[in-house]
C-alpha cells in the first residue's frame, strides 16, 4: 500500500477528471464542457502563420526558451495590456503553461499548509483544486449579480485572527456564474482590501469575450484602477481566445513577486513551449487576433441568444438565471427543494448533461445551482438540450409537489 502525500486528496480534482470525461462523451448533448467548439478554432489562420514563419524561427520553435517567456511574445502582451490600462512599465509579465499554472505558482509562492485563502462562492473549480492541493483553508464569499458580497467579505476578514494570504476572483464573465462585476463593486472591493495586506488575484480569462462592443468598458481590469493600496496579481489566458491546446497563460505582478514566481516556474517545467509561444506571437503581430476575437464574440453571442431564448421558452417557473454579457456560461438557480445532483443521473439517461453547482463550491456542499456552458454547443442542438433538461426538472418539481401534498393530507 502506497503512502501518498496529502496533496493528492483534493476532492475537486476528482470533480475535474469526471467533468473532462463527461464533456467528451459521444452521443450526449453536453452543456458541461467549458471549452471552445472545435469548429471555431483558427486552423486556417494558424496554417498561414506557420507557413510564413522564417526557417530560423521554425528551428527556434523546437528549442528551450527563457523561463520568463519568449521575449517577443512578452512584448506583444505588454502592448495589449497597455491598451487595457495595466501598469506594464512597472510590473513584469511571466508566461505560464496555461493560466492555471499561474494560479498554482502564486499559491506555491505564498501559501503554507493551513493558511487561509478567500475565494468567491461559487468559484472556478480548477483554482479550488490548486488551493486544496497546497493544503490551504478555503473560505468562500457569496456573490450576486454585481460581484462579491462586500458586507460578507468585511465580516470574514474582521473575524479572522490571521489575515488571509489572498483573495481570488474572476470579475469578468465569471466561471461558473457568468456575471460581470459592476464598477461600483470593483471600487468597493478595493476599498475593503486597502491597507489589509491581502493580495488580490484577478483572473481575467474571459474579459475579451464580451458580446456587445459597448460593454468592452465594463471589462476594465481592477489592476488598472489607480490610487489604491492593494497588491494585485493579474492573470490571463490564451485558452479561451486562441485554443486550450496552446497551453498559454500569463501573470502580471510586481517585480518582487515576479522574481520568486520565475524561480518556481523554473523548477516546475523550465519554460513554456517555445513552439506555442512563437505561433501565438506571430498570430498577434500578423494582425489575426482582433478579427478572430470579433468572430468569436459573434459566435458565442449567437449561442448565448439561442440558449437564453430556449430557457425562457421551456424552463418551468421557479428557475432563475442572469443573462450573461460575455463569456461561456449560464448559472441556473433551482428551487430550494430541488438538488442539482439529483437531476444529473436522470438527465444523463435522457441524453443531456451539465455541471452541478456543488462542483464549484469550495465546501462541496451547495447543490442548488447548475452550470450550462454554451461555448462548445452546436447551435442546432441547444434548444433540444434545454427541452430535455426542462422535462427532467419539471418532473422532479412535480414529484416534490406530490410528496408535499401527500404529507399535508
Amino acid at each position: 500500500m502506497y503512502e501518498f502525500s496529502r496533496a493528492v486528496n483534493s476532492m475537486h480534482s476528482e470533480d475535474i477528471k469526471l467533468l473532462m470525461k463527461q464533456s467528451s462523451r459521444e452521443g450526449l448533448i453536453s452543456f458541461a464542457g467549458g471549452m471552445p467548439n472545435n469548429n471555431l478554432f483558427p486552423v486556417k489562420e494558424i496554417d498561414e502563420v506557420y507557413n510564413n514563419v522564417s526557417h530560423h524561427l521554425k528551428k527556434l520553435c523546437f528549442q528551450y526558451g527563457p523561463t520568463s517567456g519568449y521575449p517577443p511574445l512578452v512584448g506583444s502582451l505588454q502592448k495589449i495590456m497597455l491598451r487595457k490600462g495595466l501598469p506594464v512599465k512597472n510590473d513584469k509579465i511571466l508566461i505560464t503553461t496555461g493560466s492555471l499554472q499561474a494560479i498554482s505558482i502564486i499559491t506555491q509562492e505564498f501559501v503554507n499548509e493551513g493558511d487561509v485563502i478567500l475565494t468567491e462562492r461559487p468559484c472556478f473549480v480548477g483554482a479550488i483544486s490548486v488551493f486544496e492541493t497546497y493544503g490551504a483553508k478555503i473560505i468562500g464569499i457569496p456573490i450576486d449579480a454585481d460581484g462579491i458580497d462586500i458586507s460578507a467579505l468585511k465580516n470574514v476578514i474582521d473575524s479572522l485572527k490571521t489575515p488571509p494570504k489572498f483573495l481570488y476572483i474572476t470579475p469578468n464573465f465569471h466561471n461558473p456564474a457568468g456575471i460581470i462585476y459592476s464598477e461600483k463593486r470593483r471600487r468597493a472591493l478595493l476599498d475593503v482590501l486597502s491597507g489589509t495586506d491581502i493580495i488580490l488575484i484577478e483572473d481575467d480569462a474571459y474579459g475579451d469575450l464580451y458580446f456587445d462592443p459597448r460593454d468592452e468598458m465594463l471589462t476594465k481590469p481592477i489592476k488598472s484602477y489607480g490610487g489604491h493600496n492593494v497588491e494585485i496579481i493579474y492573470t490571463g489566458s490564451f485558452s479561451k481566445i486562441l485554443g486550450p491546446g496552446f497551453r498559454l497563460g500569463y501573470m502580471l505582478s510586481s517585480p518582487e513577486i515576479f522574481e520568486k514566481a520565475e524561480s518556481i516556474k523554473q523548477a516546475l517545467d523550465a519554460c513554456t513551449s517555445n513552439f506555442m509561444q512563437i505561433l501565438a506571437n506571430e498570430f498577434i503581430i500578423g494582425g489575426y487576433l482582433e478579427p478572430y476575437l470579433n468572430f468569436l464574440r459573434k459566435e458565442y453571442s449567437e449561442r448565448k441568444n439561442i440558449l437564453q431564448k430556449s430557457l425562457k421558452k421551456h424552463m418551468p417557473k421557479g428557475i432563475q438565471w442572469v443573462e450573461p454579457q460575455g463569456g461561456f456560461y449560464m448559472w441556473l438557480r433551482l428551487p430550494d427543494n430541488i438538488k442539482a445532483t439529483s437531476l444529473f443521473t436522470d438527465c444523463l439517461n435522457k441524453g443531456v448533461i451539465f455541471v452541478t453547482g456543488r462542483t464549484f463550491d469550495p465546501d462541496n456542499i451547495k447543490d442548488d445551482h447548475l452550470r450550462l456552458s454554451f461555448s462548445n454547443m452546436p447551435k442546432d442542438t441547444i434548444e433540444k438540450g434545454v427541452m430535455l433538461l426542462s422535462k427532467v426538472i419539471s418532473s422532479h418539481m412535480k414529484d416534490i409537489e406530490r410528496l408535499e401534498f401527500s404529507r399535508q393530507n
